[in-house]
């Protein structure tokens, strides 16, 4: 590849895996009260499949991705300041494949590893207090509102001398406002978000190419969500899922490329049902709504949940 193609690649090839950690993720009653001292563990599968749709200027055509994803992750409920609250935590593990034209040239590309970790802290502003079993056992949902805090930090696999790694080697912080209003066995669930990203001070360094240091930084990205659920019957429910994201202009060494800028969207469906007193499953499915670039994945996700209640508490 000569420099001037090389030199513009670069500017998408971050685009490649973020969208999977990103705005491509779709979680319906993410602001659900539970009774203080809940536990869960969740595994989940998630396979990403389809195009990969890059900027007309960019010289790679052809171009898909094929991403596995396991994530295990562990689910507390507690009091804040007398609040309902919980946080949640996980580290994936990911395996992607990947195949394109790169100025006339086939390339594969194979990827497998820890993805970079997240922690969840979520807060309850209005409609729900602190509840024990007993209480929560009588207590109706209304409306909801709610914020919360995701960190993701940089436990993924990393190679600065590689183009296209599983980790992204920085943080990213995403605070969220959340809003849930239920009408019977409907509930309507709104979120806004923004993602705020740290910069990757060793971006495709150290090679051949660039024997020296580059650093890589990107805008922030606005995120909206959206999600209208029924309840089929107790513990078992399913909704349509929609969200749209903007913004995450990339700079290489200070330097921004407009063209990087995402405005893309997803819809999909979820259903959860119960197997047990303490099992569930989730099964859900989204695709591209509206994709200007990045992965326009078809994504399918199965989530098995065990949870409990400390024993002190019930």
């Amino acid at each position: 590849m000569h420099g001037s193609a090389r030199s513009v690649v670069l500017w998408f090839a971050s685009l490649i895996l973020a969208p999977c950690s990103l705005g491509q993720s779709l979680a319906p009653r993410a602001y659900t009260i539970t009774p203080v001292g809940s536990n869960a563990v969740t595994v989940t599968g998630n396979v990403y499949t389809g195009a990969i749709l890059f900027d007309p200027s960019v010289p790679i055509t052809g171009a898909s991705g094929s991403i596995g994803i396991f994530l295990p992750t562990y689910y507390h409920g507690f009091s804040f300041f007398g609040r309902s609250a919980n946080i949640t935590g996980g580290i994936p593990y990911s395996v992607g494949t990947f195949k394109g034209t790169v100025v006339d040239h086939k390339e594969n590309l194979y990827r497998s590893g820890l993805g970079d970790g997240f922690v969840r802290f979520s807060v309850n502003l209005k409609g729900g207090k602190a509840m024990k079993l007993p209480e929560f056992k009588k207590w109706k949902q209304k409306r909801l509102l709610g914020a919360s805090l995701l960190v993701e930090f940089p436990s993924g696999q990393y190679d600065p001398t590689k183009l296209i790694n599983i980790g992204i080697n920085r943080w990213a912080f995403k605070p969220e406002f959340g809003y849930s209003q239920r009408w019977g066995n409907w509930v309507l669930d709104g979120y806004a978000a923004c993602w705020f990203f740290t910069t990757n001070p060793e971006f495709f360094s150290h090679n051949q190419y660039y024997p020296g240091t580059r650093s890589q930084s990107q805008e922030p990205i606005g995120a909206f969500e959206g999600h209208l659920s029924y309840d089929i019957k107790p513990r078992l429910w399913a909704s349509f899922d929609a969200n749209f994201w903007t913004g995450g202009i990339t700079s290489l060494d200070g330097i921004a490329n407009p063209a990087t800028l995402q405005r893309n969207s997803r819809i999909g469906a979820t259903v959860s049902f119960p197997v047990s007193k303490h099992q569930s499953l989730k099964v859900s499915y989204a695709n591209g709504a509206y994709i200007r670039f990045g992965g326009d994945y078809q994504a399918v996700s199965v989530a098995w949940q065990y949870s409990w209640l400390g024993r002190h508490l019930k």
